[in-house]
């Protein structure tokens, strides 16, 4: 589903509202909302909390070009599956430089999942994969694929802004794709929020925990565009 509202969104708080508002039809049934960390975490929170269902995280890294950090040539998730962009050699990247970085993420993910705590079940569960965008859509589809091997019973990814080109790489690994806006633009996630603050660990944990709560809502929708 496919919906579109003005750019750029106020902030992470106001997208998980909006991205509650049309995942509804799920409020009560207890999905399983799984946050792509760190940033997509408070958006987890709120959308959990709307929902009543359970938020975890789905640990997935980007592999980042060889001369562009904010460029991801790739994607792999805890248990090491990687997922690499078609073209990612023209982006001036080597294999050489790919394990090195994949070693790096997964060091990086076990350190996390030490500190989130042991993954939630999936098999059998509805369950809504949140980030704040996509812009090559690799993080998502590695996601998508590693869940998808766990037999959830419906598979959702749900982000407020992406590319049309990360739209269509999602669409055959998931059950149903939400989005509120797909720019014709599109050059970088953080360009689409007027706030795009960093999330830290700790904040990550206490949402995870409980510990923290989400935002009130709902925020009132952009206008459309």
């Amino acid at each position: 589903m496919r919906d579109t509202v003005s750019l750029p969104l106020r902030d992470r708080d106001q997208a998980a509202h909006l991205l509650a508002d049309r995942l509804d039809a799920w409020r009560g049934r207890n999905p399983l909302v799984l946050a792509i960390p760190r940033g997509a975490v408070p958006m987890g929170r709120i959308v959990a909390d709307r929902l009543g269902g359970q938020l975890d995280v789905v640990l997935v890294r980007k592999i980042a070009s060889a001369i562009d950090p904010e460029l991801a040539v790739g994607a792999v998730d805890e248990h090491g599956h990687r997922e690499l962009a078609p073209w990612f050699h023209r982006a001036r990247t080597g294999m050489a430089w790919v394990e090195q970085q994949t070693a790096e993420q997964l060091a990086v993910m076990r350190q996390r999942r030490a500190a989130y705590g042991p993954a939630a079940p999936v098999a059998g569960r509805c369950v809504i994969v949140i980030d704040d965008g996509l812009a090559t859509g690799a993080t998502m589809a590695a996601a998508l694929r590693a869940l998808r091997a766990q037999q959830p019973e419906r598979l959702i990814a749900a982000v407020p802004v992406a590319s049309r080109d990360a739209l269509d790489l999602i669409a055959s690994l998931c059950d149903e794709t939400v989005c509120l806006a797909v720019p014709d633009d599109f050059v970088a996630v953080s360009r689409h929020y007027e706030l795009f603050p960093q999330v830290d660990d700790a904040a990550a944990i206490a949402l995870l925990r409980g510990q923290a709560s989400a935002t009130p809502g709902p925020y009132p929708a952009p206008s459309s565009g």
